[in-house]
């Protein structure tokens, strides 16, 4: 069928009140759709940004080429020094003509407009007398696409009837608002239902699309509602859950208005625990034995510096460990060696026997483009279990933010953030006992990643995260682990915070050894008036040295702003393939850029202490 009109991502608001949203909607021809909703919800404003009598604040309206296109909304006007007749059969020049035409007649007299009077003056008539005049004169013309707002309004049960068998028989395309519920079964086979803020939280402005008239748009609603409700007791358990944590968190987190907590000491009363641990264990040792993934005595170098030095590493049965560090630590070197995608130095790599390893990396790997969805997903696996949750390719796709409908997108057309989430599930569905995550936070909404939190939690397996989502580390982790450059790895029993704290220390004792050392060169440089060239750095090297510090912070800061504009970009570009793969080559470029620049700076740092 041809395509007469596209809405495109329009939006359209009256003050601060958004009526639409972003809508995308089309109509085909010879469609017949109802639009339903509140009062006020935006009915007449989608059906005037249609037609094109408003234009939308955002997105674009585009009508197919010679569109006759016939409208009559509440707003529409009459010629106020004219006659009846000469509004409703503006195109006949003689009576003879339209008196000829079965059509005309039957709208005449179907309408009441004979009982009104052709000769009667537009300006005497009364407001429902004027609608039935717009609407008579609007269906009098030959019109591939009518758009009508209350057309029912002031007309009797039987001109009611009469409009309904009228649009029937026409081939005409329509859109219409109306309240009349036998009207909508009879003439309409798709229903849009605009959903305001009030219909239902978080959902203002959107258009919800059913197929068929008024009784099957309330069959479907009503089976749309009970999903949602389900959805919304899912969501409701994830949030308790989530509150038992922070409430069971540090005490900092707990320092809101007291009927707040009292709050939500009520609604997780009965919850238990995020993830039993003593029992994740127990299954974990089961799995895996004794023996997960070591490192004996391994060094491990990037160019001339030195990331592990004679380190020792034993990564247990049921180990969550978070690792931290600043950009260029050597966190993603690390989670490589781990995955034995990189050789130590000196020392050795041991993996149990019993070790299924999964590692996500934040390069996109190559999907299967010619596959949809879920068929990227059951090549992997048809079902898996993770915990005590056994669970269908779909179901997980669908736990990550794969909708049903979006299941069957074809790879190639998603976009870079789903491609990540794509990755995930893959991953999730070999049904690792080990899993590796670089930065897995990257390109995920908060709902997924909420999600995948609780995936995790009653995941039981190994699992070592490099994140720069501290929420993240310290919700599914139970250890953190630091790089601080000093080629060992660190354990912090105090989290995060020690690490900060940490860091913090360090930079204050960096700080104070550089002006005791430039007072020192200064000094002897001064006393004996003579080159400094016997020392580590002069004066001047080192104040060089200095600026070349602050000239490759600046560069990092720089090169870390393009690659979250990178990522930003790779979650916004959909269907179109051929961009996403030139925003991941370019996104490997800023992080080549952005480890010789970590590399050099460590180097600078290294000559200035």
């Amino acid at each position: 069928m041809t395509n007469l009109v596209n809405l495109e991502s329009v939006s359209k608001s009256y003050g601060e009140r958004m009526l639409l949203d972003g809508v995308s909607l089309g109509v085909s021809e010879g469609e017949r759709i109802g639009v339903v909703g509140l009062n006020g919800g935006g009915k007449t404003t989608l059906l005037e940004v249609l037609a094109g009598i408003s234009e939308p604040d955002s997105g674009r309206v585009s009508h197919a080429r010679g569109l006759r296109l016939g409208v009559v909304t509440q707003r529409t006007e009459l010629p106020e020094d004219s006659t009846v007749g000469g509004v409703v059969l503006a195109g006949y020049a003689a009576e003879h003509e339209w008196a000829s035409d079965a059509r005309v007649r039957s709208i005449v007299e179907g309408l009441g407009i004979s009982a009104i009077g052709l000769d009667t003056p537009t300006g005497t008539l009364s407001g429902g007398e004027r609608r039935r005049v717009a609407l008579a004169a609007t269906l009098v013309a030959e019109l591939d696409l009518v758009v009508l707002d209350e057309p029912t309004n002031h007309l009797d049960v039987e001109g009611v009837r009469w409009l309904a068998d009228h649009l029937l028989s026409r081939k005409t395309a329509l859109v219409v608002v109306t309240h009349d519920r036998w009207f909508l079964d009879t003439v309409c086979g798709r229903t849009w239902e605009v959903v305001s803020d009030t219909t239902r939280a978080g959902a203002g402005g959107q258009v919800e699309q059913y197929e068929g008239g008024y009784a099957d748009w309330v069959f479907a609603r009503a089976e749309r509602a009970r999903l949602a409700a389900a959805a919304e007791e899912k969501r409701r358990n994830l949030a308790r859950k989530e509150l038992a944590w922070l409430q069971r968190g540090a005490k900092a987190r707990t320092s809101k208005p007291r009927y707040r907590v009292e709050a939500a000491e009520a609604l997780i009363s009965d919850v238990p625990e995020p993830r039993d641990s003593a029992e994740l264990l127990a299954f974990a040792k089961r799995r895996l034995g004794k023996t997960v993934l070591e490192l004996e005595d391994v060094s491990l170098s990037a160019g001339e510096r030195t990331l592990l030095d004679h380190v020792t590493w034993r990564i247990g049965p049921g180990d969550r460990i978070g690792i931290v560090g600043v950009n260029g630590s050597g966190k993603t070197t690390l989670l490589r060696l781990l995955a034995g995608e990189v050789e130590p130095s000196t020392g050795r790599r041991i993996e149990g026997k019993t070790v299924r390893l999964a590692h996500l990396k934040q390069e996109l790997d190559d999907l299967p483009g010619d596959l949809r969805v879920l068929e990227a997903v059951e090549k992997v696996a048809s079902r898996v279990t993770l915990g005590k949750q056994e669970l269908s390719a779909s179901q997980l796709a669908e736990r990550l933010g794969f909708g049903r409908t979006r299941q069957w997108t074809p790879v190639e057309d998603l976009s870079g953030g789903e491609r990540r989430r794509l990755q995930l599930v893959r991953l999730l569905m070999s049904e690792p006992n080990v899993l590796l995550l670089d930065e897995p936070t990257n390109d995920l909404d908060i709902d997924t990643l909420q999600q995948l939190e609780d995936l995790l939690d009653s995941w039981a397996g190994t699992l070592v995260v490099v994140s720069h989502d501290r929420y993240l580390v310290e919700r599914v982790c139970d250890s953190v682990v630091a790089l601080f450059g000093d080629g060992r790895i660190t354990h912090l029993p105090g989290g995060i915070d020690e690490y900060l704290d940490t860091r913090a220390e360090r930079a204050r004792e960096r700080r104070d050894t550089r002006g005791d050392r430039a007072d020192r060169a200064d000094r002897a440089e001064r006393a004996t008036g003579e080159s400094a060239s016997t020392q580590k750095l002069s004066a001047a090297e080192w104040r060089a040295a200095t600026k070349e510090l602050a000239k490759l912070e600046r560069k990092l800061d720089a090169v870390h702003t393009r690659e979250s504009r990178l990522h930003e970009a790779l979650a916004e570009a959909a269907t179109d393939p051929d961009r996403l793969m030139e925003l991941n080559n370019e996104l490997k470029a800023v992080l080549a850029e952005k480890d010789e620049l970590e590399q050099r700076w460590l180097e600078t740092s290294e000559a200035l202490e």
